[in-house]
């Protein structure tokens, strides 16, 4: 049976057209930014950002990505995991931010790198409440809803820092623009909370099983039982982010803050590329991924070999777009004291076709009992990537890192399909 049914083209499509608005709003929020402020103001605020968000992932360690495997294999039995999952990211999301607050004051840190990084800290909670919800939103396969989730915290950060690029633009700094991302994230936390209501009255939807019947009659789970199967979502995430944006932050303690804002230019290019597949994958097919590894394991195969093929061709098309485009797209959307991410960008190009690879055949790696071997792997390229920043990035600065994200983007994605194609396909 096709994958490329009617409904799932426009299930994706919908669901890609909202989240890249959502990501250009993004984008051009950071180029508002990046044009109001020099790149060593900048350098401050992008570099504080990953730092922050490096950590985002071990606040809920995992829960939300567990939420989908759990009711994609156990229907409405999986409620049972809900109380204990709350009270678990309640501990470790204020564990996570009360440990941003403890570095940002006792770090090597100016004390304007202080401010910014205290209040980006509240990020983490946005991100915390942004994946919870999008987890019952795939459950219920409302993937437009979902992108209209996904897309509020970017559509409000991006009005309020318009409105101080037009009203106080020779005034703006990069504390003024820390404090409107703290300021969204405190307003995530009550809508959040309705969102997830649903979940707890059985007043949601969810898709692939039976109406709902009274068959939550077991224990309920602690969170320390939860933490037992989330943390390897929770570790995945983490180890991405290392391999994926570390370089951002060992730019900043390692070269300057200049040189971390020219770089970050390039990364937020190539991450809104890396939007396509992750909407195909994280969003569109991940639930269905867990239920057809028990319901239809012929379908798993289907995801895995037509996905390869047609990721390894749009990425070498998106490869060869950057070349074309990167200096001029730069220079417009961000100006001329940017113009050293041009080159920064056609270097990172050379990672998006193993990029593209390694989503589509690390998705199937999430099934049945293979996550925690996922995560060996994530890790090890984390380690490497980490490795190779440390010793590349004191020789060659921006270009050193770039390296070292395309080297270990190749070993991921061939890790991948080597052992998808080993543990999974074949059996």
């Amino acid at each position: 049976m096709s994958l490329l049914k009617r409904e799932a083209i426009k299930a994706v499509s919908s669901l890609w057209l909202a989240t890249l608005a959502g990501a250009g709003l993004a984008f051009i929020t950071q180029a508002i930014l990046a044009r109001l402020l020099l790149p060593e103001a900048y350098g401050v605020f992008s570099s504080s950002l990953s730092f922050v968000m490096l950590f985002v992932p071990l606040a809920g360690f995992g829960v939300a990505q567990f939420w989908l495997k759990a009711f994609g294999q156990e229907g409405w039995a999986a409620r049972r995991w809900l109380s204990g999952s709350m009270r678990f990211i309640s501990y470790s999301t204020g564990l996570v931010f009360c440990g941003l607050i403890a570095w940002a004051m006792v770090g090597p840190h100016n004390q304007l790198t202080t401010l910014v990084l205290c209040l980006l800290a509240f990020h983490v909670l946005a991100q915390v409440i942004l994946e919870l919800v999008s987890s019952r939103l795939q459950l219920e396969e409302r993937f437009l809803s979902l992108a209209m989730w996904q897309l509020f915290p970017h559509l409000s950060r991006f009005l309020l820092v318009a409105a101080l690029a037009l009203f106080l633009s020779k005034n703006v700094n990069v504390v003024l623009g820390s404090l409107m991302y703290a300021a969204v994230a405190v307003l995530m936390i009550p809508v959040g909370y309705y969102m997830l209501k649903p979940m707890f009255n059985r007043t949601f939807c969810l898709v692939g099983h039976e109406n709902y019947t009274n068959v939550f009659n077991g224990e309920r789970k602690n969170w320390k039982t939860v933490i037992n199967l989330s943390w390897p979502f929770g570790l995945a995430a983490f180890a991405h982010l290392i391999y994926y944006q570390s370089d951002i932050v060992l730019l900043k303690y390692l070269d300057s803050d200049t040189s971390a804002g020219i770089y970050n230019i390039a990364f937020l290019v190539i991450s809104a590329i890396y939007l396509l597949p992750g909407v195909i994958y994280q969003k569109y097919f991940l639930p269905k991924i867990h239920r057809w590894s028990i319901q239809e394991p012929a379908r798993v195969r289907e995801v895995f070999e037509q996905g390869n093929i047609a990721m390894l061709f749009l990425g070498l098309i998106f490869l060869i777009g950057i070349w074309i485009t990167a200096d001029w797209m730069v220079s417009i959307l961000f100006g001329d004291h940017y113009a050293q991410a041009a080159f920064i960008l056609k270097i990172l190009s050379f990672s998006v076709p193993f990029m593209f690879v390694a989503f589509s055949s690390g998705a199937v790696l999430v099934t049945q009992n293979n996550m925690k071997l996922k995560v060996k792997l994530m890790i090890l390229v984390a380690l490497l990537n980490i490795s190779l920043n440390l010793v590349l990035i004191p020789l060659y600065g921006m270009v050193g890192a770039a390296t070292a994200t395309i080297i270990s983007n190749a070993l991921l994605a061939l890790l991948y399909f080597i052992t998808a194609k080993r543990l999974v396909i074949k059996n």
